[in-house]
């Protein structure tokens, strides 16, 4: 099994100063990067294959892999376009989509804990799956997944007024593919690079491979389990104040 961790944005949504600014898998919670927490969970978990998107200031996260000597040392791919949409980012690193092999697909800025995880990798597939906490605060900026008879069928911010579904929750931003899946959303991701569509987040493309049911896709629930997705500055500080405290220690086998 494969992570490929998308960490290629500038994260203004942040409100830091120009100078200050960094990639949001830098940002540290109780003295450890996310991407540090990234990289040991799924060790524990027996990834050890992990494929980084970068893109803004990219050698600050190359500095940070030095620091921690990880190895196996992730493979880097740059998206020097970083300032469009992440559709662009998953089209880079097409070549590590579609190698072969149960594919993770990984936003780079959640502070999560680690039954997440758990629950992505479960199984010995090969899988399509996605993650959907029940427990989400309404509005416009969480994307919505929403499952009618135990089958996702839609995946978006906004959602049509007539849409009839039996579960909604919100997206964790991680996806698991198998390879079939995996090969599809790159084709899809492709054709929105094609049609000059690169802005797009590329949740549009999952959402597209859900709608056209070409694969078998699931739900794992994760409800109860704390996470959050940092955006915004208030962010950091629920991240510090009311996720961090609630994570269970990381489990052995990590450097």
């Amino acid at each position: 099994m494969r992570a490929i961790i998308l960490a290629a944005g500038r994260g203004i949504r942040l409100q830091l100063p120009e100078d200050s600014q960094l990639p949001k898998c830098l940002l540290r919670f109780g003295g450890m990067t996310l991407l540090e927490r990234h990289l040991r969970m799924l060790k524990s978990s027996g990834v050890s294959e992990v494929v980084l998107a970068l893109g803004f200031r990219h050698e600050l996260v190359e500095a940070e892999l030095d620091r921690l000597a990880w190895t196996p040392r992730p493979e880097i791919v740059l998206n020097m376009n970083f300032e469009l949409g992440s559709v662009l980012t998953v089209h880079t690193i097409a070549d590590a989509l579609t190698r072969g092999g149960d594919v993770l697909l990984m936003d780079a800025d959640v502070l999560y804990d680690e039954r997440i995880l758990r629950a992505l990798v479960a199984g010995s597939g090969p899988v399509n799956r996605l993650l959907i906490d029940r427990d989400f605060e309404a509005g416009d900026e969480p994307v919505k997944l929403c499952v009618q008879d135990g089958v996702p069928i839609e995946l978006r911010k906004q959602l049509a007024v007539d849409l009839k579904f039996d579960t909604i929750g919100e997206s964790v931003g991680f996806f698991r593919f198998e390879n079939a899946g995996a090969r599809r959303l790159a084709a899809l991701v492709a054709e929105y690079i094609a049609t000059g569509r690169a802005h797009m987040p590329h949740e549009e493309a999952v959402r597209d491979l859900i709608r056209e049911r070409s694969r078998p896709l699931e739900v794992a629930d994760v409800t109860g389990f704390p996470w959050i997705e940092i955006d915004f500055p208030i962010d950091v500080v629920r991240a510090t104040e009311e996720v961090l405290p609630q994570l269970q220690p990381l489990s052995r086998g990590g450097q």
